[in-house]
Protein backbone atom coordinates (compact mmCIF):
# COMPACT_ATOMS: atom_id res chain seq x y z
CA UNK A 1 0.00 0.00 0.00
CA UNK A 2 1.67 3.21 -1.22
CA UNK A 3 2.17 6.35 1.89
CA UNK A 4 -0.83 9.14 1.45
CA UNK A 5 0.22 12.00 -0.61
CA UNK A 6 0.50 15.02 1.23
CA UNK A 7 -1.92 17.86 1.14
CA UNK A 8 -0.80 20.22 -1.29
CA UNK A 9 0.99 23.85 0.10
CA UNK A 10 -0.24 26.89 -0.67
CA UNK A 11 1.32 29.09 -3.12
CA UNK A 12 3.28 32.14 -2.18
CA UNK A 13 6.79 33.67 -1.74
CA UNK A 14 6.87 31.85 1.84
CA UNK A 15 6.17 28.42 0.53
CA UNK A 16 7.88 28.70 -2.92
CA UNK A 17 11.53 30.62 -3.23
CA UNK A 18 10.53 33.03 -6.36
CA UNK A 19 13.87 34.04 -6.20
CA UNK A 20 14.32 38.55 -5.75
CA UNK A 21 11.39 39.76 -6.99
CA UNK A 22 11.85 42.23 -10.04
CA UNK A 23 11.08 46.02 -9.28
CA UNK A 24 7.56 47.25 -10.44
CA UNK A 25 8.14 49.01 -13.88
CA UNK A 26 5.20 48.31 -15.59
CA UNK A 27 1.66 49.07 -14.62
CA UNK A 28 -1.11 46.89 -16.26
CA UNK A 29 -4.80 47.91 -16.08
CA UNK A 30 -6.72 44.89 -16.96
CA UNK A 31 -5.80 42.15 -14.90
CA UNK A 32 -7.00 38.85 -16.22
CA UNK A 33 -5.82 35.20 -17.72
CA UNK A 34 -4.88 36.51 -20.48
CA UNK A 35 -2.70 39.30 -19.39
CA UNK A 36 -1.29 36.56 -17.32
CA UNK A 37 -0.46 34.36 -19.95
CA UNK A 38 1.14 36.73 -22.14
CA UNK A 39 2.73 39.83 -21.33
CA UNK A 40 3.22 38.62 -17.79
CA UNK A 41 5.06 35.46 -19.27
CA UNK A 42 7.19 37.67 -22.03
CA UNK A 43 8.11 39.69 -19.14
CA UNK A 44 9.00 36.79 -16.91
CA UNK A 45 11.35 35.58 -19.83
CA UNK A 46 13.04 38.13 -20.55
CA UNK A 47 14.79 37.91 -17.35
CA UNK A 48 15.70 41.31 -16.86
CA UNK A 49 14.31 42.81 -13.31
CA UNK A 50 10.93 44.11 -15.21
CA UNK A 51 8.19 44.04 -12.36
CA UNK A 52 4.45 44.54 -13.08
CA UNK A 53 1.83 46.11 -11.01
CA UNK A 54 -1.54 45.04 -12.15
CA UNK A 55 -5.19 46.32 -11.48
CA UNK A 56 -8.26 44.62 -12.19
CA UNK A 57 -11.38 45.57 -14.28
CA UNK A 58 -14.36 45.38 -13.34
CA UNK A 59 -14.12 42.88 -9.95
CA UNK A 60 -11.38 43.30 -7.38
CA UNK A 61 -11.70 38.99 -7.23
CA UNK A 62 -8.40 38.51 -9.01
CA UNK A 63 -6.69 40.87 -7.54
CA UNK A 64 -7.60 39.23 -3.60
CA UNK A 65 -6.43 36.01 -5.25
CA UNK A 66 -3.46 36.77 -6.61
CA UNK A 67 -2.33 39.48 -3.55
CA UNK A 68 -3.24 36.36 -0.94
CA UNK A 69 0.04 34.19 -2.96
CA UNK A 70 2.08 37.87 -3.51
CA UNK A 71 1.70 37.71 -7.38
CA UNK A 72 2.61 34.02 -7.37
CA UNK A 73 0.98 31.89 -9.75
CA UNK A 74 1.48 28.68 -12.18
CA UNK A 75 0.93 28.73 -15.69
CA UNK A 76 0.17 25.60 -17.37
CA UNK A 77 1.15 25.57 -21.12
CA UNK A 78 -1.83 22.41 -22.15
CA UNK A 79 -0.17 20.93 -25.20
CA UNK A 80 -1.58 17.53 -26.93
CA UNK A 81 0.32 15.43 -25.22
CA UNK A 82 0.74 16.75 -21.45
CA UNK A 83 1.48 20.00 -19.22
CA UNK A 84 4.23 21.89 -18.52
CA UNK A 85 4.32 23.73 -15.33
CA UNK A 86 5.97 27.08 -14.44
CA UNK A 87 5.70 29.18 -11.44
CA UNK A 88 5.62 32.56 -12.75
CA UNK A 89 7.14 35.97 -10.22
CA UNK A 90 6.94 39.37 -13.02
CA UNK A 91 3.63 40.21 -11.09
CA UNK A 92 4.90 41.71 -8.01
CA UNK A 93 1.81 43.45 -7.35
CA UNK A 94 -1.70 42.97 -7.68
CA UNK A 95 -4.22 45.60 -6.68
CA UNK A 96 -8.29 46.45 -7.24
CA UNK A 97 -8.68 48.70 -10.43
CA UNK A 98 -10.69 51.19 -8.08
CA UNK A 99 -7.73 52.20 -6.09
CA UNK A 100 -6.87 55.54 -7.55
CA UNK A 101 -4.28 56.64 -4.97
CA UNK A 102 -2.22 53.73 -5.42
CA UNK A 103 -2.35 53.80 -9.40
CA UNK A 104 -1.73 57.28 -9.10
CA UNK A 105 1.49 56.57 -7.04
CA UNK A 106 3.23 54.66 -9.12
CA UNK A 107 2.66 56.49 -12.46
CA UNK A 108 4.07 59.20 -10.66
CA UNK A 109 7.22 57.33 -10.22
CA UNK A 110 10.22 57.67 -12.55
CA UNK A 111 11.12 54.36 -12.44
CA UNK A 112 7.47 53.20 -13.95
CA UNK A 113 7.65 53.61 -17.75
CA UNK A 114 5.30 51.18 -19.24
CA UNK A 115 1.59 50.96 -19.37
CA UNK A 116 -0.45 47.88 -20.64
CA UNK A 117 -3.90 47.39 -21.26
CA UNK A 118 -5.79 44.49 -21.81
CA UNK A 119 -9.45 45.50 -21.04
CA UNK A 120 -11.37 44.18 -24.17
CA UNK A 121 -12.37 45.89 -27.74
CA UNK A 122 -15.71 47.97 -25.32
CA UNK A 123 -13.22 48.94 -23.00
CA UNK A 124 -11.82 52.18 -24.80
CA UNK A 125 -15.63 53.38 -24.96
CA UNK A 126 -15.21 54.59 -28.62
CA UNK A 127 -17.92 55.63 -31.11
CA UNK A 128 -18.66 53.81 -34.53
CA UNK A 129 -16.68 55.44 -37.22
CA UNK A 130 -16.78 55.47 -40.88
CA UNK A 131 -14.26 54.14 -43.05
CA UNK A 132 -11.10 55.89 -42.75
CA UNK A 133 -12.36 58.58 -40.01
CA UNK A 134 -9.94 58.03 -36.60
CA UNK A 135 -11.05 56.20 -33.76
CA UNK A 136 -12.94 58.80 -30.95
CA UNK A 137 -14.07 58.88 -27.56
CA UNK A 138 -17.69 58.41 -27.04
CA UNK A 139 -19.01 61.24 -25.51
CA UNK A 140 -22.74 60.52 -25.33
CA UNK A 141 -21.80 56.89 -23.45
CA UNK A 142 -23.33 56.92 -20.09
CA UNK A 143 -20.32 55.70 -18.21
CA UNK A 144 -18.36 57.77 -20.35
CA UNK A 145 -20.39 60.81 -19.25
CA UNK A 146 -20.44 60.07 -15.26
CA UNK A 147 -17.22 59.49 -15.52
CA UNK A 148 -15.99 63.10 -17.25
CA UNK A 149 -18.70 64.58 -14.62
CA UNK A 150 -16.69 63.00 -11.63
CA UNK A 151 -13.31 63.85 -13.31
CA UNK A 152 -13.99 67.71 -13.36
CA UNK A 153 -15.35 68.22 -10.14
CA UNK A 154 -12.17 66.46 -8.61
CA UNK A 155 -9.77 68.47 -11.07
CA UNK A 156 -7.74 71.69 -9.40
CA UNK A 157 -4.56 73.01 -10.09
CA UNK A 158 -3.55 70.11 -12.77
CA UNK A 159 -3.92 67.43 -10.77
CA UNK A 160 -6.83 65.39 -9.40
CA UNK A 161 -8.00 65.04 -5.61
CA UNK A 162 -8.32 62.02 -4.17
CA UNK A 163 -9.01 60.32 -0.75
CA UNK A 164 -11.18 61.72 1.55
CA UNK A 165 -13.64 63.68 -0.42
CA UNK A 166 -12.18 63.54 -3.71
CA UNK A 167 -11.92 61.01 -6.66
CA UNK A 168 -13.55 57.47 -5.71
CA UNK A 169 -12.28 54.87 -7.63
CA UNK A 170 -15.69 53.41 -7.74
CA UNK A 171 -17.24 56.08 -9.94
CA UNK A 172 -14.66 56.67 -12.42
CA UNK A 173 -15.66 52.92 -14.19
CA UNK A 174 -13.47 53.35 -17.58
CA UNK A 175 -10.02 52.50 -18.05
CA UNK A 176 -9.27 55.80 -19.92
CA UNK A 177 -10.72 57.52 -17.04
CA UNK A 178 -8.40 56.17 -14.62
CA UNK A 179 -5.54 55.74 -16.15
CA UNK A 180 -6.16 59.48 -17.01
CA UNK A 181 -5.46 60.45 -13.20
CA UNK A 182 -2.43 58.35 -12.94
CA UNK A 183 -1.34 60.37 -16.19
CA UNK A 184 -1.99 64.05 -14.51
CA UNK A 185 -0.14 62.56 -11.28
CA UNK A 186 3.00 61.64 -13.61
CA UNK A 187 3.08 64.83 -14.83
CA UNK A 188 2.42 66.79 -11.63
CA UNK A 189 5.40 64.58 -10.42
CA UNK A 190 8.00 65.61 -13.28
CA UNK A 191 6.47 65.54 -16.14
CA UNK A 192 8.51 62.29 -17.31
CA UNK A 193 7.91 60.31 -20.42
CA UNK A 194 5.94 56.78 -20.26
CA UNK A 195 4.71 54.48 -23.20
CA UNK A 196 1.18 53.31 -23.28
CA UNK A 197 0.62 49.23 -24.44
CA UNK A 198 -2.42 48.12 -25.86
CA UNK A 199 -2.84 44.68 -25.93
CA UNK A 200 -6.70 43.83 -27.04
CA UNK A 201 -8.01 42.56 -30.44
CA UNK A 202 -8.81 45.27 -32.53
CA UNK A 203 -7.36 47.17 -35.26
CA UNK A 204 -4.84 50.37 -34.26
CA UNK A 205 -5.29 49.03 -30.63
CA UNK A 206 -3.14 52.18 -30.01
CA UNK A 207 -4.58 54.52 -31.71
CA UNK A 208 -7.71 53.47 -29.96
CA UNK A 209 -6.25 53.65 -26.44
CA UNK A 210 -4.79 57.28 -27.64
CA UNK A 211 -8.33 58.76 -29.10
CA UNK A 212 -9.89 57.15 -25.40
CA UNK A 213 -7.27 58.85 -23.12
CA UNK A 214 -7.25 62.25 -25.12
CA UNK A 215 -10.77 61.89 -25.45
CA UNK A 216 -11.75 62.66 -21.68
CA UNK A 217 -8.34 64.55 -21.29
CA UNK A 218 -9.62 67.61 -23.89
CA UNK A 219 -12.71 68.01 -22.24
CA UNK A 220 -10.95 67.88 -18.50
CA UNK A 221 -8.37 70.45 -19.77
CA UNK A 222 -6.85 71.33 -22.91
CA UNK A 223 -3.29 71.52 -20.98
CA UNK A 224 -2.83 68.46 -19.56
CA UNK A 225 -4.26 66.83 -23.22
CA UNK A 226 -1.46 68.50 -24.38
CA UNK A 227 1.17 67.05 -22.14
CA UNK A 228 0.01 63.70 -22.76
CA UNK A 229 0.15 64.25 -26.78
CA UNK A 230 3.88 65.19 -26.21
CA UNK A 231 4.80 62.86 -23.48
CA UNK A 232 2.79 59.24 -23.98
CA UNK A 233 3.95 57.03 -26.44
CA UNK A 234 0.68 54.84 -27.69
CA UNK A 235 2.21 51.73 -28.92
CA UNK A 236 -0.05 49.08 -31.12
CA UNK A 237 0.52 45.39 -30.74
CA UNK A 238 -0.57 42.32 -32.28
CA UNK A 239 -1.37 39.37 -29.35
CA UNK A 240 -2.26 35.98 -29.50
CA UNK A 241 -2.23 33.04 -27.11
CA UNK A 242 -5.37 31.07 -26.63
CA UNK A 243 -5.99 31.51 -23.06
CA UNK A 244 -9.46 29.26 -21.62
CA UNK A 245 -11.39 30.35 -18.22
CA UNK A 246 -9.42 28.27 -15.66
CA UNK A 247 -11.59 25.43 -14.41
CA UNK A 248 -11.70 23.77 -11.07
CA UNK A 249 -10.50 20.75 -12.51
CA UNK A 250 -7.32 22.96 -14.03
CA UNK A 251 -6.89 23.89 -10.05
CA UNK A 252 -7.02 20.57 -9.06
CA UNK A 253 -4.61 19.33 -11.40
CA UNK A 254 -2.36 21.93 -10.89
CA UNK A 255 -2.21 20.90 -7.11
CA UNK A 256 -2.04 17.05 -8.09
CA UNK A 257 1.30 17.80 -10.56
CA UNK A 258 2.92 20.43 -8.05
CA UNK A 259 1.99 19.96 -4.75
CA UNK A 260 1.22 23.66 -4.67
CA UNK A 261 -2.33 25.20 -3.65
CA UNK A 262 -2.94 27.48 -6.57
CA UNK A 263 -5.83 29.32 -6.18
CA UNK A 264 -4.99 31.40 -9.43
CA UNK A 265 -4.04 29.26 -11.78
CA UNK A 266 -3.79 29.63 -15.85
CA UNK A 267 -4.19 27.53 -18.63
CA UNK A 268 -3.28 28.32 -22.07
CA UNK A 269 -1.40 26.97 -25.65
CA UNK A 270 2.29 26.44 -26.19
CA UNK A 271 2.04 28.83 -28.60
CA UNK A 272 2.70 32.52 -28.38
CA UNK A 273 3.17 35.83 -30.69
CA UNK A 274 3.22 39.44 -29.41
CA UNK A 275 4.29 41.82 -32.60
CA UNK A 276 4.75 45.89 -31.34
CA UNK A 277 5.45 49.19 -33.38
CA UNK A 278 6.25 51.97 -31.68
CA UNK A 279 8.26 54.02 -29.32
CA UNK A 280 9.23 53.43 -25.04
CA UNK A 281 10.99 56.86 -24.18
CA UNK A 282 11.48 55.41 -21.03
CA UNK A 283 12.68 51.87 -22.11
CA UNK A 284 11.41 48.48 -21.79
CA UNK A 285 12.04 44.89 -21.12
CA UNK A 286 13.71 43.04 -23.80
CA UNK A 287 10.99 41.34 -24.81
CA UNK A 288 12.39 39.49 -28.34
CA UNK A 289 15.00 37.52 -26.27
CA UNK A 290 11.41 35.78 -25.14
CA UNK A 291 10.05 35.84 -28.79
CA UNK A 292 8.43 39.07 -29.24
CA UNK A 293 8.68 40.79 -32.21
CA UNK A 294 9.44 44.98 -32.90
CA UNK A 295 8.61 45.75 -36.57
CA UNK A 296 8.06 49.21 -38.20
CA UNK A 297 4.56 48.35 -39.72
CA UNK A 298 2.02 46.65 -37.60
CA UNK A 299 -0.56 46.42 -39.99
CA UNK A 300 -0.10 43.41 -41.91
CA UNK A 301 0.50 41.51 -38.91
CA UNK A 302 -2.64 42.96 -37.62
CA UNK A 303 -4.71 41.84 -40.12
CA UNK A 304 -3.18 38.48 -40.60
CA UNK A 305 -4.58 37.80 -37.18
CA UNK A 306 -7.29 39.24 -36.63
CA UNK A 307 -8.76 38.18 -39.93
CA UNK A 308 -7.33 34.00 -39.88
CA UNK A 309 -7.33 33.55 -36.40
CA UNK A 310 -10.51 36.10 -34.87
CA UNK A 311 -12.33 35.54 -37.92
CA UNK A 312 -12.30 31.86 -37.56
CA UNK A 313 -12.87 32.26 -34.29
CA UNK A 314 -16.24 34.40 -34.61
CA UNK A 315 -17.42 32.70 -37.02
CA UNK A 316 -17.14 29.09 -35.47
CA UNK A 317 -18.77 31.06 -32.45
CA UNK A 318 -21.88 30.98 -33.93
CA UNK A 319 -21.73 28.33 -36.65
CA UNK A 320 -20.62 26.30 -33.55
CA UNK A 321 -23.22 26.95 -31.12
CA UNK A 322 -25.75 26.87 -33.52
CA UNK A 323 -24.60 23.34 -34.67
CA UNK A 324 -24.94 21.78 -31.05
CA UNK A 325 -21.12 22.66 -30.21
CA UNK A 326 -19.43 24.17 -27.04
CA UNK A 327 -15.29 24.26 -28.11
CA UNK A 328 -13.41 25.63 -30.96
CA UNK A 329 -11.98 21.75 -31.17
CA UNK A 330 -15.37 20.33 -31.14
CA UNK A 331 -16.62 22.97 -34.01
CA UNK A 332 -13.36 22.71 -36.09
CA UNK A 333 -14.40 18.66 -36.34
CA UNK A 334 -17.48 19.28 -38.21
CA UNK A 335 -16.63 18.53 -42.21
CA UNK A 336 -19.24 21.70 -42.85
CA UNK A 337 -17.88 24.59 -40.17
CA UNK A 338 -14.48 23.28 -41.60
CA UNK A 339 -15.00 24.07 -45.03
CA UNK A 340 -16.74 27.17 -44.05
CA UNK A 341 -13.07 28.35 -42.00
CA UNK A 342 -11.16 27.10 -45.11
CA UNK A 343 -13.46 29.33 -47.47
CA UNK A 344 -12.70 32.46 -45.39
CA UNK A 345 -9.54 32.12 -45.02
CA UNK A 346 -9.10 31.78 -48.62
CA UNK A 347 -11.22 34.79 -49.07
CA UNK A 348 -8.83 37.07 -46.38
CA UNK A 349 -5.56 35.29 -47.84
CA UNK A 350 -6.15 36.98 -51.04
CA UNK A 351 -5.30 40.01 -49.17
CA UNK A 352 -2.51 39.49 -47.70
CA UNK A 353 -0.14 38.95 -49.79
CA UNK A 354 3.21 40.47 -47.67
CA UNK A 355 5.76 37.64 -47.92
CA UNK A 356 7.03 38.18 -44.35
CA UNK A 357 3.57 36.95 -43.11
CA UNK A 358 3.99 33.15 -44.97
CA UNK A 359 0.01 32.58 -44.61
CA UNK A 360 0.36 28.77 -45.73
CA UNK A 361 2.55 28.55 -42.69
CA UNK A 362 0.18 29.97 -40.48
CA UNK A 363 -3.00 28.64 -41.71
CA UNK A 364 -1.45 25.42 -40.89
CA UNK A 365 -0.02 26.48 -37.17
CA UNK A 366 -3.86 27.84 -36.82
CA UNK A 367 -5.33 24.45 -37.94
CA UNK A 368 -2.97 22.55 -35.47
CA UNK A 369 -3.58 24.97 -32.49
CA UNK A 370 -7.72 24.91 -33.12
CA UNK A 371 -7.34 21.28 -33.08
CA UNK A 372 -6.07 20.35 -29.74
CA UNK A 373 -8.59 18.98 -27.75
CA UNK A 374 -6.96 19.41 -24.52
CA UNK A 375 -7.31 23.51 -24.95
CA UNK A 376 -11.16 23.76 -23.69
CA UNK A 377 -11.71 27.21 -25.84
CA UNK A 378 -15.35 27.72 -25.38
CA UNK A 379 -17.05 29.39 -27.69
CA UNK A 380 -19.67 31.37 -25.62
CA UNK A 381 -17.30 33.34 -24.25
CA UNK A 382 -15.65 33.78 -28.07
CA UNK A 383 -19.03 35.05 -28.85
CA UNK A 384 -19.10 38.06 -26.60
CA UNK A 385 -19.37 41.56 -27.77
CA UNK A 386 -19.90 40.16 -31.47
CA UNK A 387 -21.04 43.73 -33.16
CA UNK A 388 -17.72 44.92 -32.18
CA UNK A 389 -15.56 41.79 -33.60
CA UNK A 390 -17.67 41.50 -36.61
CA UNK A 391 -17.13 45.05 -37.77
CA UNK A 392 -12.94 44.34 -37.09
CA UNK A 393 -12.80 41.27 -38.46
CA UNK A 394 -15.97 40.00 -41.16
CA UNK A 395 -16.54 43.13 -42.53
CA UNK A 396 -13.15 44.42 -43.67
CA UNK A 397 -12.90 40.74 -45.68
CA UNK A 398 -16.26 41.63 -47.28
CA UNK A 399 -15.26 45.13 -48.67
CA UNK A 400 -11.70 43.67 -49.92
CA UNK A 401 -13.70 40.68 -51.53
CA UNK A 402 -16.29 43.31 -53.51
CA UNK A 403 -13.54 45.43 -54.20
CA UNK A 404 -11.90 42.89 -56.10
CA UNK A 405 -15.20 41.68 -58.39
CA UNK A 406 -16.32 38.38 -55.82
CA UNK A 407 -19.21 38.09 -54.00
CA UNK A 408 -17.40 38.16 -50.22
CA UNK A 409 -20.04 35.23 -49.21
CA UNK A 410 -17.26 33.55 -47.09
CA UNK A 411 -17.33 36.98 -45.47
CA UNK A 412 -21.46 37.22 -45.25
CA UNK A 413 -21.70 33.88 -43.67
CA UNK A 414 -20.07 35.30 -40.36
CA UNK A 415 -22.83 37.60 -40.14
CA UNK A 416 -25.45 35.91 -40.82
CA UNK A 417 -24.06 33.27 -38.19
CA UNK A 418 -24.49 35.82 -35.44
CA UNK A 419 -27.63 37.13 -36.69
CA UNK A 420 -28.91 33.45 -36.36
CA UNK A 421 -27.37 32.95 -33.09
CA UNK A 422 -29.00 36.41 -31.86
CA UNK A 423 -32.26 35.03 -32.71
CA UNK A 424 -31.74 31.89 -30.52
CA UNK A 425 -30.51 34.16 -27.68
CA UNK A 426 -33.41 36.26 -27.47
CA UNK A 427 -36.33 34.04 -28.13
CA UNK A 428 -34.50 32.14 -25.20
CA UNK A 429 -34.50 35.14 -23.18
CA UNK A 430 -30.94 34.56 -22.83
CA UNK A 431 -28.83 38.04 -22.37
CA UNK A 432 -26.90 39.66 -25.46
CA UNK A 433 -22.78 40.06 -24.19
CA UNK A 434 -22.49 43.14 -26.15
CA UNK A 435 -21.94 46.59 -25.96
CA UNK A 436 -25.06 47.22 -28.11
CA UNK A 437 -27.10 44.94 -26.49
CA UNK A 438 -30.34 47.44 -26.53
CA UNK A 439 -29.77 47.79 -30.30
CA UNK A 440 -29.35 44.36 -31.36
CA UNK A 441 -32.26 43.63 -29.19
CA UNK A 442 -34.34 46.20 -31.09
CA UNK A 443 -32.90 45.32 -34.28
CA UNK A 444 -34.07 41.40 -33.53
CA UNK A 445 -37.52 42.59 -32.85
CA UNK A 446 -38.33 42.26 -36.94
CA UNK A 447 -38.78 40.10 -39.19
CA UNK A 448 -37.52 39.22 -42.83
CA UNK A 449 -35.13 40.79 -44.22
CA UNK A 450 -36.17 44.40 -42.07
CA UNK A 451 -34.61 42.36 -38.93
CA UNK A 452 -31.60 41.18 -41.23
CA UNK A 453 -31.13 45.37 -42.56
CA UNK A 454 -31.35 46.28 -38.59
CA UNK A 455 -29.09 43.77 -37.42
CA UNK A 456 -26.27 44.91 -39.87
CA UNK A 457 -26.65 48.36 -38.89
CA UNK A 458 -25.38 47.77 -35.88
CA UNK A 459 -22.13 46.37 -37.16
CA UNK A 460 -21.47 48.89 -40.18
CA UNK A 461 -24.21 50.93 -41.11
CA UNK A 462 -23.08 51.91 -44.60
CA UNK A 463 -23.48 47.77 -45.64
CA UNK A 464 -27.22 47.70 -44.20
CA UNK A 465 -27.97 50.36 -46.69
CA UNK A 466 -26.72 48.32 -49.70
CA UNK A 467 -29.72 46.13 -50.73
CA UNK A 468 -27.52 43.62 -52.60
CA UNK A 469 -25.44 43.14 -49.12
CA UNK A 470 -28.58 43.33 -47.32
CA UNK A 471 -30.00 40.46 -49.47
CA UNK A 472 -26.86 38.18 -49.76
CA UNK A 473 -26.76 37.66 -45.74
CA UNK A 474 -30.30 37.36 -45.40
CA UNK A 475 -30.01 34.72 -48.04
CA UNK A 476 -27.53 32.53 -46.27
CA UNK A 477 -29.68 32.91 -42.53
CA UNK A 478 -31.22 29.35 -41.54
CA UNK A 479 -28.58 27.11 -43.32
CA UNK A 480 -26.24 26.84 -40.57
CA UNK A 481 -28.22 23.66 -38.75
CA UNK A 482 -29.12 21.69 -42.39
Amino acid sequence: MSAPQAAPRPLNATTYDAGARPQVRIVHLGLGAFHRAHQAWYTERAGDGWGIAAFTGRSPEAARQLAGQDGLYTLVERAADGDHHAVIGAEVQAHDGADLHTLSTLLAHPDVAIVTLTVTEAGYRLAPAADGQPARLDADDDVVATDLAALRAHYEGGNFTLGTGGLDGRVVRTTAGRLLVGLAARRAADGWPIAVVSCDNLPGNGAAARASVLGLAERVDPLLAAWIGGNVSFVDSSIDRITPRTTEADRASVAEATGYDDAAPVVTEPFSSWVLAGDFPAGRPAWETAGAMFVEDLEPYERRKLWLLNGAHTLMAYAGVLRGYATVSEALADERISGWVEEFWDAAARHLQEEQLDIPGYRAALRDRFANPRIAHHLAQIGQDGSLKLAARAVPVYRAERGAGRDGTAALRLLAAWMDRVDVQIAAAEDVQDPAAERIATAASGTGTDQTAALLAVVDAALAAEPETVSAVHGLRGTFTD
